[in-house]
């Protein structure tokens, strides 16, 4: 058994903290919503009355916070000075890389082992104990982090030095919010042309146009495996969170010079949705948008 202090207990970070009770780990949690501190003490959690008490005994601190800002604060004023030096920091928050790089080297300068490990798989995945991490950290510390991210993991991968899990994790995020907005397009106009929506799945899902976001996440409901789709787009990625994830990206893309031309696209368009009052709706409802049909939302 570990003792686990887990501070960032919401939508993702609550399923992540109950599957680290489930394997006997003894969890120590911190949020500042009430009901997302209660559903995990619900489910077997200790709730501490500040992230101080929840680190000050941990062999490993989990954080899964809004965006680097808050990432920095914690550990800076929280986690640095009251954390045992032996204890495993991982940051699971999806920022930007300058600010993983900023905490890897203020918690190395005091003695800690740090990795930027950030996720994907939505909800779902987290509440299944079934999210990819994509790891930033010292070669040497890897074994002890893939060990500690195993209860809420079903891949756990290297990416290179502190910062790379971060740089994975909004290439990626990128990708798969250009990918989905070409899988919707795509339906829209198999419908515009007649083609049932069922027999074009079926058709791209073994051809060229297969991709992760059509057999795995198909947007239209009842059609492919289930998804948030069949949930009104309830629950699954958020448009929100996307549109966060899309912004990170473009920001890198300003500061290395890379030229992502359908990245700035796909943020715009998300940027739209969101403004349009849908950012709680999972990302795959733009499918409504462009079938014109944002009433059945």
């Amino acid at each position: 058994m570990s003792r686990i202090a887990f501070i960032g207990v919401g939508n993702m970070g609550g399923g992540m903290a109950l599957n680290q009770v489930k394997k006997g780990n003894a969890v120590a949690a911190f949020d500042l919503s009430a009901d997302a501190l209660k559903r995990v003490a619900d489910g077997g959690a200790t709730a501490a009355k500040s992230i101080a008490e929840a680190v000050k005994d941990a062999e490993v601190v989990i954080t899964m916070l809004p965006a680097g800002q808050h990432v920095r604060q914690v550990y800076a004023e929280q986690i640095l000075p009251n954390a045992p030096t032996s204890a495993l920091l991982l940051d699971c928050s999806t920022i930007d890389v300058d600010s993983a790089r900023v905490v890897a080297k203020q918690a190395k300068e005091k003695g800690f082992a740090f990795a930027d490990a950030p996720v994907s798989g939505g909800t779902a995945a987290a509440d299944a104990g079934t999210l990819a991490f994509m790891v930033g950290c010292d070669e040497g510390d890897f074994a002890r982090v893939e060990a500690a991210l195993a209860p809420m993991s079903r891949i756990t991968i290297r990416a290179g030095d502190h910062g790379a899990g971060q740089a994975a994790k909004i290439c990626n995020n990128m990708l798969l919010g250009i990918s989905m907005i070409g899988t919707c397009e795509a339906f829209a106009l198999a419908e515009k042309l007649g083609l049932a929506p069922d027999r074009f799945f079926e058709i791209a899902s073994k051809s060229s146009g297969q991709c992760w976001s059509l057999t795995a996440y198909s947007p239209w409901p009842g059609v492919g495996p289930q998804t948030a789709s069949d949930r009104n787009y309830e629950g699954g990625f958020a448009t929100a969170m996307m549109l966060k994830d899309l912004k990170l990206a473009q920001d890198a893309a300003a500061r290395a010079g890379a030229s992502t031309p359908m990245g700035a696209n796909a943020e715009a368009f998300y940027a739209l949705f969101d403004r349009l009052g849908y950012g709680g709706k999972d990302f795959s409802a733009v499918l409504q948008l462009l079938r014109g049909n944002l009433d059945a939302l």
